[in-house]
């Protein structure tokens, strides 16, 4: 099935990290890079794999990047991520087992110093998911093409929670989806959490309940198209 997966992430000067990224992905699956950096990434990712991979240069937001990279995949399954993780050794031989849902999504964990906040993240998913309501992170997610694209893709005028948005989405309109326990991700860099863990957690849980709420009654546009300061808060 590796060849039929598809990797996409989005890039903004993460030399340091891109390289504990690549080395946890499996030759036969594609990667996809979105990249809008001004540093070493995009050489960095096309000397260590230079096969089965393409670097797009954009100065694309993220939901503008994942949208780019989505469009340029080939693959059946394409899974969304991030350059400040990596796969557990495991990911890809288990990922077989969830194809047969629409869409699927796991936990992130953070490094030891944050294990606080991984639990609290973890087991926050798992209520929200029986309770109908997915907790998908972008950084470790999948969607089926097709499916992404009946659907309309990512919604590009949101700053964040895209991630989020398109996965209530997708249970919104009654797709298959399933949390997989299995399939982590682990943080390599916690420098979001570092300037204010409890401030991303609340602001993550507050976007995502209006993003909820505005499915089933009419709210302002204007409440999810403005950040709430979070890109101000994680790039001082």
């Amino acid at each position: 099935m590796l060849a039929t997966l598809s990797v996409v992430i989005p890039t903004r000067n993460e030399a340091a990290l891109i390289g504990r990224f690549l080395a946890a992905l499996p030759d036969l699956v594609e990667l996809i890079v979105v990249d809008a950096s001004d540093d070493e990434t995009p050489a960095i990712i096309e000397r260590t794999r230079p096969h089965n991979t393409r670097v797009l240069r954009s100065p694309a937001s993220v939901a503008e990047a994942r949208e780019i990279g989505a469009a340029a995949a080939r693959g059946d399954w394409l899974i969304f991520s991030d350059a400040d993780v990596c796969f557990a050794p495991s990911y890809f031989e288990r990922f077989p087992r969830y194809a047969s849902a629409d869409a699927v999504y796991g936990p992130k964990y953070a490094t030891a110093a944050y294990q606080w906040y991984s639990t609290i993240f973890t087991s926050g998913q798992r209520i929200a998911h029986a309770l109908g309501f997915p907790a998908a992170s972008g950084s470790n997610m999948a969607v089926r093409r097709d499916v992404l694209h009946a659907i309309g893709g990512f919604r590009c005028d949101l700053p964040v929670n895209e991630d989020s948005e398109l996965f209530l989405r997708l249970a919104h309109r009654g797709y298959r989806i399933r949390f997989a326990p299995d399939l982590a991700v682990y943080s390599l860099d916690d420098r979001r959490l570092r300037r204010g863990a409890a401030r991303k957690l609340l602001h993550s849980t507050a976007r995502c309940a209006l993003i909820a709420l505005g499915m089933r009654i009419p709210l302002p546009q204007c409440l999810l198209r403005h950040d709430w300061g979070y890109w101000n808060a994680t790039r001082r």
